[in-house]
């Protein structure tokens, strides 16, 4: 239990989710834009904390606990911790950790249990109550986040641009966005930064059409080659919850629940964020 004003993050590619913590009194909670150590610099990040995180923190913080995407250990989360400091020097603790860590505290809290993430990104991981003692590492945008919104946006455009969506999910799809073409998918996706974000942007389209058999049959087939790649490969992973957090698994959970019921596994928390989990673990 912390007596002490302190601060947690829940950081993924494209926003982060922060509430600041006065026991005894309300939790403030806000946005900023994604952190990313993998992608930014702690020069690149400060400006962030600076001008979205600042702002709303009153009293000193004593302690900060950020969990984020590309925080796998210390030397890698070293950007976040540096810039962390330096705005906020009053913190005497400041601890950087993966955001499938903060994912599996938030979603298991003290129980054993499967945790997994599908937002902008997928990861996975079984958590003993404590710690993540197995992952089937994920690979990142590029080779790998079966199953996320970055995934289901590639897999749209490109079925969109080799002509194989459905005569009118193309035209609806040419008309929401006119400026898509070959060129500028290229562009996105090899010479811009956050290609993840860009093709995860894609999910709105998906969303809206999620009743089409083709957009269904699409988030469907990247949930089963998710739980295929990287559930499936877990000791045992039946005998246990699959928790999932990110907005993917939270608004597409009915199709989630489906496919691992499929599969023979039992489905378990669904959170849009572990925020929620991981003030009531920490407090």
């Amino acid at each position: 239990m912390h007596s002490t004003p302190f601060l947690i993050a829940d950081s993924g590619s494209t926003k982060t989710d922060w509430v600041a913590i006065n026991p005894g009194s309300d939790m403030i909670r806000f946005q900023s834009a994604g952190i990313n150590p993998f992608y930014q610099t702690a020069g690149e990040i400060i400006p962030v904390l600076e001008n979205q995180v600042l702002p709303h923190l009153g009293e000193d913080i004593d302690s900060i606990f950020f969990y984020g995407a590309g925080c796998a250990d210390e030397k890698s989360g070293r950007p976040v911790y540096d810039a962390l400091k330096h705005c906020i020097p009053s913190a005497r603790i400041v601890e950087t950790a993966s955001d499938m860590l903060g994912a599996a505290r938030g979603l298991c809290g003290h129980e054993p249990g499967l945790a997994c993430i599908l937002g902008t990104g997928a990861n996975n991981a079984f958590y003993d109550g404590k710690n993540i003692v197995h992952s089937i590492g994920s690979l990142g945008f590029w080779l790998g986040d079966e199953g996320s919104g970055s995934y289901l946006g590639k897999t749209l455009v490109v079925h969109y641009l080799q002509n194989e969506l459905p005569a009118a999910l193309h035209q609806s799809f040419a008309a929401e966005y006119p400026e898509i073409n070959r060129l500028s998918v290229l562009e996105h996706a090899y010479k811009k930064p956050y290609p993840n974000r860009y093709f995860a942007s894609f999910s709105k389209f998906i969303s809206d059409n999620i009743e089409h058999p083709f957009i269904n049959d699409l988030v469907r087939e990247a949930f089963q080659i998710f739980i295929k790649k990287y559930i499936c490969k877990h000791k045992d992973p039946e005998k246990y919850p699959v928790h999932f957090t990110g907005s993917v698994a939270y608004y597409y959970q009915d199709i989630l629940k489906a496919a691992l019921q499929k599969s023979g596994l039992k489905p378990g928390r669904i959170l849009k964020s572990p925020l929620e989990g991981l003030v009531q673990y920490y407090l």
